[in-house]
């Protein structure tokens, strides 16, 4: 159940149950129900705009930046050649932004299934949707299932920008996604998928990452801090087609100068590498 009473948003759900996470909101910017979903976008006094799907919070201004670098970078900076990338989801934009930054990515493709997302974001978060801006972007309205089905061994990069595994999005932590992903790879691909935390769901986390080694010689689990998702933190599954692959020692090394020119505010090489070092539970439990 996710309330807005009082001028306070409050955010609850079955995958953390018993905790909830509140937000002070100055204004309701927009609400509509899409096919696909309920969208909401408060002002809030703290954190910023914030986008939140099916009472769910996605994003908010103030921290978005670390997760949307973290799922681009880390797949990319791990490939030697990421010159095409597709990015199922982000409608918001914000994953698009980060992607058309890396020097060797020459050209994006991005199918987000609900149109809506993509036009509330434009007008109300142009901060993460200027990612649609790009020159090197061409988006689709539409499945990534059947866009991946008629696009084989086309994608060096696949990035996954999926909402939790509550409704429609259950289907994108299957193994089923992993292994038509896998199938529109070209050689040493790589693939990054949102995969939850190990303080909300470790099973999730678990069952996540043995679909994606199923599929692929190499595979981890690395994760973000952001603050405004429940447990703080948020994780990404990585698998690639080269098996001799390091995901903890990124090929692509940027220097102060390059994180500058590209904006990074959370990702850097070193961070990279921090991401892979899991607490001793979560290492054991996944091995």
């Amino acid at each position: 159940m996710n309330t807005l009473k009082n001028n306070w948003f409050t955010e609850s759900c079955e995958m953390w149950p018993g905790g909830t996470f509140s937000l002070q909101v100055k204004e309701v910017l927009h609400t509509e129900k899409s096919e696909y979903q309920d969208i909401q976008v408060l002002d809030t006094t703290s954190f910023g705009r914030v986008l939140i799907l099916d009472g769910i919070i996605q994003c908010t201004q103030k921290d978005e930046f670390s997760y949307q670098e973290m799922i681009s970078f880390l797949p990319l900076c791990c490939h030697k050649n990421p010159e095409k990338v597709l990015i199922v989801g982000g409608g918001d934009g914000g994953v698009a932004r980060e992607v058309a930054k890396h020097p060797k990515v020459k050209e994006i493709v991005q199918v987000e299934i609900d149109a809506k997302v993509i036009e509330v974001s434009k007008k109300y978060l142009p901060f993460m949707a200027v990612g649609f801006d790009s020159e090197k972007l061409k988006l689709h309205v539409g499945d990534g299932f059947e866009f991946m089905k008629n696009h084989s061994k086309e994608f060096d990069v696949i990035i996954t920008d999926s909402s939790d595994p509550v409704g429609p999005a259950v289907n994108l932590f299957q193994e089923n996604y992993f292994a038509l992903m896998k199938s529109a790879l070209r050689d040493n691909g790589i693939v990054c998928s949102q995969a939850g935390t190990i303080w909300n769901d470790i099973e999730l986390v678990t069952s996540t990452l043995r679909f994606c080694r199923n599929q692929f010689p190499a595979a981890a689990y690395g994760y973000a801090s952001v603050p405004t998702y429940p447990s703080g933190q948020i994780g990404f599954v990585i698998g690639s087609l080269d098996k001799d692959v390091r995901f903890d020692a990124p090929v692509h090394v940027f220097t102060r100068d390059d994180e500058k020119k590209m904006n990074l505010r959370y990702y850097n090489s070193d961070i990279h590498k921090a991401a892979f070092v899991l607490p001793t539970f979560v290492k054991y439990q996944l091995a």
